[in-house]
């Protein structure tokens, strides 16, 4: 089966597109990559808390931003509040006091998805560092927090998407909102289903409310998730798939 892959280092991390199928060595594919990379980077430049000229590093000043991509994430972060009770939150605490807008858990999955459309009518998926949208039926790995280069189990993903969150990369980052605190309990939260952007959003709360959030996971319609704890011990929703 004709099969081309492609990488760039976007947002800060490592960025991959694999194509198959009719059409995939095709310059039109090549192109409809070139436009997903380019959406990526577009995002960043809105969003990145990082970067001091971008829309989310204004706000952060007190400064006005007219941006209808802003307006719509800042609506998309405060249905993730209340879909989560509160576990997500895009406004951090800072140190000394008060608090930043950082909607980086969020506008990762929805920046994939967005990107995901340039690529319609081939067969594909989308990672950006572990989190993916894909169409047709890939393999994927879940890789253990514990020992990152090995895999925990492969689910067979068919026109959907995965999102992980957890410690295993970048330390302590999740704090619970309702606490100030790192979160506790959890090495990582794999969830798959039909959205990135939600995916993302309940790995994210799941990590930050710890083991119970396996009762809540289990309640969303669609999604299913799998949990590490601390411990090593495997939590998973009734209908997370079977091994591949």
């Amino acid at each position: 089966m004709t099969r081309q892959a492609f990488v760039e280092q976007i947002m800060g991390l490592p960025v991959s597109v694999h194509v198959r199928g009719p059409g995939a060595d095709s310059p039109a594919a090549a192109n409809a990559v070139a436009g997903a990379f380019a959406e990526l980077r577009a995002m960043d430049v809105v969003f990145s808390p990082y970067r001091p000229d971008s829309r989310v590093s204004a706000l952060n000043r007190g400064e006005p931003v007219d941006d209808p991509l802003v307006e719509a994430v800042l609506d998309l972060c405060e249905q993730a509040r209340q879909r989560t009770d509160g576990y997500f939150d895009a406004y951090l605490p800072e140190p000394g006091g008060g608090t930043r807008f950082d909607p980086s858990g969020l506008v990762k999955g929805w920046a994939v998805e967005r990107a995901a459309e340039h690529l319609e009518g081939y067969a594909f998926y989308l990672n950006a560092g572990g989190d993916m949208t894909v169409r047709g039926s890939w393999r994927v790995g879940v890789e253990d927090p514990a020992q990152p280069d090995q895999l925990l189990t492969a689910i067979e993903v068919v026109d959907g998407a995965v999102a992980t969150s957890g410690s295993a990369h970048r330390g302590a980052h999740i704090v619970d909102p309702h606490t100030g605190a790192p979160a506790r309990g959890l090495r990582s939260v794999t969830v798959i289903g039909p959205s990135l952007t939600w995916a993302d959003v309940y790995a994210t709360a799941a990590a930050a409310q710890g083991p119970e959030a396996v009762t809540w996971l289990a309640t969303l319609p669609g999604y299913e998730a799998l949990l590490v704890g601390d411990d090593g011990a495997l939590l998973a929703t009734p209908g997370w798939p079977l091994p591949a």
